[in-house]
């Protein structure tokens, strides 16, 4: 699977879900309505950055604190197409995974991308950043399947079927 866009760029390490999300926005169950909240805690103008083909940049450790599934639905409904980062907190990460957001470790990747900067993402094994490639250990099968699904539910709606 390839998967570009242009980067944008969320600085700082240690990034947790409370201030991509605010907690007095979790009774919000559409998604749609859920971009509107998206890095309230953090800095609102990054919503404007998001175009609809956003590979968001990322520090180390992100996503920590709580395992808000918001965070990833409200990205994903808000255009970004997957993350890169130097590391992410494992339950953002699963939940990321889970819900059909790709989610890549490559610490030089993410340090060499700039706002603006031309992604892309083979998931058998390279991240181009501006014609720069890093090596990525390739998607498991199993994981690969699910993101090409959309995620978990559908994962697993199409196994209950026979189809998979």
């Amino acid at each position: 699977m390839i998967v570009s866009g242009r980067a944008v760029v969320v600085s700082g390490d240690n990034i947790d879900t409370d201030v991509l999300y605010p907690g007095e926005h979790l009774n919000v169950t559409d998604v749609q309505e859920m971009r509107r909240y998206l890095f309230d805690g953090l800095d609102p103008s990054l919503r404007d950055l998001l175009v609809g083909d956003t590979i968001l940049i990322v520090g180390a450790n992100f996503g920590a604190g709580s395992s808000r599934e918001h965070v990833p639905q409200a990205m994903k409904a808000s255009g970004v197409r997957a993350l890169v980062g130097e590391s992410f907190a494992r339950i953002f990460y699963r939940n990321c995974i889970n819900l059909g957001l790709p989610a890549f470790l490559n610490a030089e990747a993410a340090a060499a991308a700039k706002p603006g900067s031309e992604i892309e993402i083979d998931t058998d094994g390279a991240i181009a950043v501006d014609g720069s490639r890093y090596e990525l250990p390739p998607l498991p099968p199993f994981m690969q399947d699910l993101l090409d699904r959309g995620g978990l539910e559908n994962w697993v709606r199409a196994r209950g079927s026979g189809s998979g």
